[in-house]
Order: C-alpha cells, then structure tokens, then sequence
C-alpha cells in the first residue's frame, strides 16, 4: 500500500514540473497552428465569429507571460503561459471545426420528411 501512495505522490509531483519555457514553446506552436487553419477557414469564408477572438487573447496573454517571465514572477508567467496555451488550442479546434463545416454544407440539399 505504501509503494503505491508513494508511486502516486511522485507521479503528481513529476507532472507539475512543467517549466515555463517549455509552456511558451508549446503555447507559440498552438498559435502558429491556429493562425494557419484560421486562414484556412476564412479562405472557405466559414470563419467563426469568436476564432480570432481567441487568438488575439492568446497572444495577448503569452506576451503577458514574457513580461512576467523577465520580471522573476515564473508562477505568474507559468499560470499565464498555461492560459494562452489554452486559448490557442480552443482558437485552433474553432478553425478546423469551421472547416468540416464547410465542407459538410458545400454540397447541402434540402431534405423534407416522409
């Protein structure tokens, strides 16, 4: 019993020593991911109203994280990071969502019940 709690105290110790940096990589790659498929979307003018909404906030937040990273503040700028990581991701599942949308509709026809 006591190895188990052991094995899962270290297991949730090691998992929360996600450095900032690596948060910051992680969170840049969403957002140059999101801005491709936002372009993507826009190109099939399917883009949702609320995408790039979220993007601007991303990079808005991660530029909050740097700041806050360069003053010492590393929970802040983690806690930052962590959020602006999160925004991305929704900005980029938005886009690509809005894309199967186009696709789904492109061919739409009307269907009537029997």
């Amino acid at each position: 019993m006591r190895k188990i709690l052991l094995t899962a105290a270290v297991a949730v110790a090691l998992s929360g020593c996600v450095t900032y940096d690596k948060l910051a990589k992680e969170t840049n790659d969403l957002i140059a991911q999101a801005e491709t498929e936002i372009k993507a979307a826009n190109k099939a003018e399917y883009l949702w109203r609320d995408t790039e909404k979220f993007l601007k906030d991303a990079q808005k937040t991660i530029a909050a994280a740097k700041k806050a990273n360069a003053a010492g503040d590393s929970a802040k700028a983690k806690e930052l990071a962590g959020k602006a990581k999160g925004l991305a991701a929704k900005a980029r599942d938005q886009a690509l969502m809005a894309q199967q949308q186009a696709k789904d509709n492109a061919n739409a026809v009307p269907r009537y019940p029997n």
